[in-house]
């Protein structure tokens, strides 16, 4: 007997006929054998619908109190699966992330889990039960108050429980077959990959993949937890994340993995910065105290007759405002000229470890985009990952040009989309 986390996203469970379809594939993989925890995300589009409504009666809602109101979401989510699966014959219990042991860090909205006790958990599946937790949220290790965990936390969740349960995979299903060579929505000849390592997935996750968080990934590379990605619409095999192929697998490693591509990202320039010691700190460390992560950084050299440069770098469009809120207070002690914010912009990402030992790889990508018409902003790149910045227009042309210019279109029919977002 084994023990399987399987995580649904909120396409999975969207209305009654999806919990029910999901209800008896966790029944099935409890038929032959298996211990079953089920993490499960609010119905199709609620957590966004939440947000709506708490910004009617609230332009800034309190942390605590939408936290308290986005978990709901997936507490229906699970009390209804529990409730499909004990009419196909079969115990279910379910629990919210406090009672099954997620424990957080005190941030409310993004928080990050710290430890995960699932005592009652086991207990259950002990027991002969299946356990469904609802996914994204944990309890504050200080304050005990209820929190979130962020855009595609579920994911993390079924990872964090697998890694405490001991299990012996963690399945996260989508709407999508698997993990695909680019996003399946914008390039329709998209390949499946059938095995990628924790390595590859990582930059893909960072540089915009939709299937899976990179938080997720970062934790199942911790605790070597093989992530099977696969689709709740269909029966097929999909995309095994791990150190090393599963079972009879035998995959040689591509020389490029996938291409990945974000709109979720603005520039923000930061004009006639004195080109001394200390102003970029005093900027960075700014957006730091603002809680705000960024991306890719670049500085110009600065023009001799004046000393002074600019620096741009990318970041969430949600953290837009406040790090432009942020920048202004410093003004007067680092004395810069002017901000200039841009939400316009695209990320498009080549990622493959194979890419470190082949030269050419940079200037195959850098031709494709000239060809495709397309300009570049930013350029950052790491030994498996070129990314540049692009306008938001051209990420259609530019992401297919990449795509076809190293092998990657699929010769078979083109890759389904069963519904939803990806996640």
């Amino acid at each position: 007997m084994g023990l399987v986390v399987q995580k649904y996203g909120g396409s999975s469970v969207a209305d009654a006929e999806g919990i029910k379809r999901v209800a008896k594939r966790i029944v099935e993989a409890k038929k032959k054998g298996n211990q079953v925890v089920a993490v499960v995300s609010a119905m199709g589009d609620t957590t966004d619908e939440l947000i709506d409504l708490a910004e009617q009666v609230s332009p800034i809602p309190a942390g605590r109190e939408l936290d308290m109101l986005l978990t709901a979401g997936e507490r229906i989510s699970m009390a209804l699966l529990a409730m499909a699966i004990k009419n196909l014959g079969q115990e279910a219990q379910s629990f919210t992330g406090s009672q099954a042991g997620v424990i957080t860090d005190s941030v409310h909205n993004k928080a990050r889990i710290i430890d995960v006790t699932p005592g009652r958990i086991r207990t259950s599946v002990d027991e002969g039960n299946i356990a469904i937790v609802a996914g994204f949220q944990g309890v504050s290790q200080d304050s005990k108050d209820i929190t979130t965990l962020g855009r595609g936390g579920s994911d993390t969740t079924a990872v964090a429980l697998a890694a405490a349960l001991d299990a012996d995979v963690c399945e996260i299903y989508t709407d999508v077959d698997g993990v695909f060579t680019a996003d399946p929505r914008v390039v329709k000849k998209a390949r499946k990959i059938d095995w990628i390592s924790f390595e590859d997935m990582l930059e893909l996750a960072a540089s915009g993949s939709k299937v899976l968080l990179h938080r997720c990934v970062e934790y199942a590379r911790r605790y070597n937890i093989p992530i099977h990605v696969r689709s709740s619409f269909s029966g097929l095999p999909g995309t095994w994340v791990s150190n090393e192929p599963q079972g009879d697998q035998q995959v040689e490693h591509a020389i490029i993995s996938g291409v990945a591509h974000d709109v979720s990202e603005a520039k923000v320039t930061v004009v006639g910065v004195p080109d001394k010691p200390g102003e970029a700190a005093s900027i960075f460390r700014a957006i730091a105290d603002a809680e705000i992560n960024i991306d890719m950084v670049v500085q110009n050299v600065s023009a001799a007759s004046t000393g002074l440069t600019d620096i741009s770098f990318t970041l969430p469009k949600t953290d837009g405002k406040k790090a432009t809120a942020a920048l202004e207070k410093i003004k007067p002690s680092v004395g810069y000229a002017s901000l200039r914010y841009d939400d316009q912009v695209a990320k498009i990402s080549l990622v493959g470890a194979g890419m470190k030992t082949n030269p050419g790889v940079t200037a195959q990508f850098f031709e494709a985009l000239s060809d495709a018409g397309v300009n570049i902003e930013l350029i950052s790149t790491s030994e498996i990952r070129i990314s540049v910045v692009t306008r938001a227009d051209d990420v259609k042309e530019a992401v297919q040009a990449v795509h076809s210019s190293f092998g990657l279109d699929s010769d078979s029919e083109e890759a389904v989309v069963y519904g939803g977002t990806g996640r």
